[in-house]
């Protein structure tokens, strides 16, 4: 695979959600990841999480086969897992062994909790993680429950993202002449550390801990989704002033003396109304007719489906299909590094692979399979 990340090697202990997401991020940027699965899990071509992966099947319950697997990552430049805290311990591959076996490895460690601390050792998912960290209860419509963001913020922004940040950071420090060391990176930490901006406007006292009464959280009458006459919504971020007031011009409220006080929260509730009551009198596109080449920052709402073929994302190549699948492409985008488009694939299982590989110099490169031949 072509990228910035060509020629570093990464070894993924298979797991769900936040691991995968970060051997994906990998991938898609250039490093050779190798996936090890137990015996007999199927191959799945098909999910995107999975995308440009070699994939090795070891039954790390035999010593021959944890051995073998020291041996690959004694060729690696990182290693990802998604254990609880202690499992790579007990399998004979926790970090003092193989930082032993290979002092320049970086060692990635993807849980929600974290390595230590009181809830460290208990199960938990993205919405438990993003509970404590104070993300959940910020969202929400004022009077309602916490809404979870589906588990964007737990798994993938706080999670996978931050861990295959983590990777490279840890990486770079090697190339620099460091040694290898732990990443140790947990979904509440990671989720808090999105929440930096909103930490912020709490000290300076602009953000209230009520949910849907702030800026960004539909308390804003400029800053929400409102409903269209064909039963769509579109999105209104129109924070500045210069944007508000077109806004205001295309809405046909130019003129309306209750809108004037754009920052005034008192205000919010009943200009919100007027702003809904005119746009709930237009189908969502005649809105985007309205708005077309204006900077109101108005969008409409789409889902999935309609996504794929928004102009906007087609000019860019937002989404690819792989295997059949539409996907979102690899991101971001480098100019003097480009990376390949994302494959499927697969690989033999770990026990015939590695001897016919031997234990040193391995390339899985010469051995890649995909689905499509």
């Amino acid at each position: 695979m072509a990228g910035p990340l060509q020629g570093i090697r990464i070894v993924e202990m298979a797991g769900i959600g936040p691991t995968p997401f970060a051997g994906m991020m990998l991938a898609d940027n250039g490093a050779e990841v190798i996936r090890i699965e137990r015996p007999g899990t199927p191959p799945d071509p098909w999910d995107p999480l999975l995308r440009s992966r070699a994939r090795l099947e070891m039954d790390l319950k035999d010593p021959r086969q944890v051995a073998r697997l020291r041996e690959l990552l004694r060729t690696a430049e990182g290693v990802i897992e998604g254990y609880r805290p202690g499992v790579m311990e007990r399998l004979g591959l926790g970090p003092d062994v193989l930082l032993a076996d290979n002092p320049r490895l970086v060692f990635g460690r993807m849980t929600g909790w974290g390595q230590e601390g009181p809830l460290a050792p208990l199960a938990g998912h993205d919405i438990n993680y993003i509970s404590i960290s104070g993300v959940l209860g910020a969202l929400g419509r004022a009077g309602g429950q916490p809404t979870p963001p589906i588990n964007l913020v737990g798994d993938f922004g706080g999670g996978g993202m931050l861990l295959a940040f983590g990777m490279v950071s840890a990486l770079l420090a090697v190339k620099a002449g460091g040694k290898g060391q732990v990443v140790d990176c947990a979904m509440t930490d990671g989720s808090a550390l999105l929440m930096a901006m909103i930490w912020g406007f709490r000290a300076n006292g602009g953000w209230r801990e009520e949910r849907g009464v702030n800026l960004l959280d539909t308390g804003a009458a400029y800053y929400d989704t409102f409903r269209t006459k064909d039963g769509q919504f579109v999105s209104v971020g129109s924070i500045e002033p210069q944007f508000y007031a077109i806004l205001r011009d295309r809405l046909g409220l130019a003129g309306d003396p209750d809108l004037d006080e754009q920052n005034d929260p008192a205000r919010w509730s009943a200009q919100k109304a007027k702003i809904a009551a005119a746009i709930a009198a237009r189908t969502r596109e005649d809105l985007c007719g309205l708005f077309d080449g204006t900077d109101a920052c108005v969008a409409p709402v789409l889902s999935m489906s309609e996504a794929l073929s928004h102009p906007h994302n087609v000019a860019r190549g937002a989404f690819v299909e792989v295997n059949g699948v539409a996907q979102p492409a690899p991101a971001p985008r480098y100019s003097a590094t480009p990376c390949d488009p994302p494959r499927g694939g697969f690989r033999p299982d770990a026990a015939s692979w590695l001897e016919e590989q031997g234990s040193d110099g391995v390339d899985p490169g010469q051995t890649e399979r995909h689905s499509d031949e």
